[in-house]
């Protein structure tokens, strides 16, 4: 077992409750991941419901989550034939911090039409990438998670933007042998958010870019290997931007699709 799926595990405490534990080592500053947090309350509804795969995930993060137990509270919305529907409510010291909605299937079932109008982008690969520079005492995340880019990209991180508000890259974490198994859904549901915000490569690394709400689509199951992704900011209007994620496998197959609310903060 990887950290990430240590750290992400849930209890069953009663019927339809369960509880988590947020884990520092999946921080940025004193703040846990919001992805982090959504592959908790995900895991919990894996095990809550008929169907096990997230298709479609919703999070609102209403309150920033602390480090320390959090408690999974499900209300079944309906049970289909191969879809599950569901919420979630995570709530710490009777403090509601993230409000989820998700659809649930089972992906091997999953049959129709297939028409995909763009591939992965051609980037060099995993090995050819840079590192994301930064502290891992602040960005806590990279204890764990290898984030790389484009060769050239990295430099928005030592004061040079390139005045593009996108990363190409690749993301795997430290600890997970490839070659004993692949990325699961819910450590995919964490990569849709381990990125730095695009934001960043347009301004540099300034300030603090809170996310409001995630939406994360879940294709297929992921081959092992690391993971191709590419987010992309368009607009940014009065302080509030979006944030849009296409994720692959090593073989090319998209695995997962994101787009993020979130909030520009630069430092004053």
């Amino acid at each position: 077992m990887n950290r990430f799926r240590q750290d992400s595990a849930v209890e069953k405490i009663a019927d339809l409750h369960w509880r988590g534990h947020l884990c520092d080592d999946w921080c940025i500053g004193p703040v846990p991941n919001g992805g982090y947090v959504l592959a908790v309350a995900a895991r919990a509804l894996s095990e809550a419901l008929p169907h096990r795969d997230p298709l479609t995930i919703n999070a609102y993060y209403i309150a920033s989550p602390d480090l320390g137990p959090i408690e999974c509270h499900i209300e079944v919305l309906r049970r289909g034939g191969s879809t599950s529907f569901a919420m979630v409510k995570m709530v710490q010291e009777g403090v509601l911090k993230v409000q989820i909605t998700a659809a649930y299937t089972e992906l091997h079932l999953l049959k129709g039409e297939t028409r995909i109008t763009a591939g992965a982008p051609a980037i060099p690969g995993f090995d050819e990438c840079v590192g994301v520079p930064g502290p891992v005492d602040v960005i806590k995340v990279r204890k764990y998670t290898t984030m790389r880019v484009v060769p050239g990209m990295e430099r928005s991180f030592l004061g040079e933007p390139t005045g593009n508000a996108y990363w190409d890259g690749w993301l795997e974490f430290k600890d997970l042998d490839k070659a004993e198994r692949p990325v699961d859904l819910f450590e995919l549901l964490y990569f849709t958010d381990a990125f730095p915000p695009p934001v960043f490569n347009y301004y540099g690394p300034v300030g603090w870019v809170p996310t409001l709400e995630l939406n994360v689509q879940i294709r297929a199951k992921p081959q092992a290997g690391p993971i191709q992704c590419h987010f992309e900011m368009r607009y940014l209007t009065n302080g509030v931007l979006e944030e849009d994620g296409t994720l692959w496998d090593c073989a090319g197959n998209i695995v997962a699709l994101s787009r993020q609310t979130a909030k520009l903060r630069l430092a004053k």
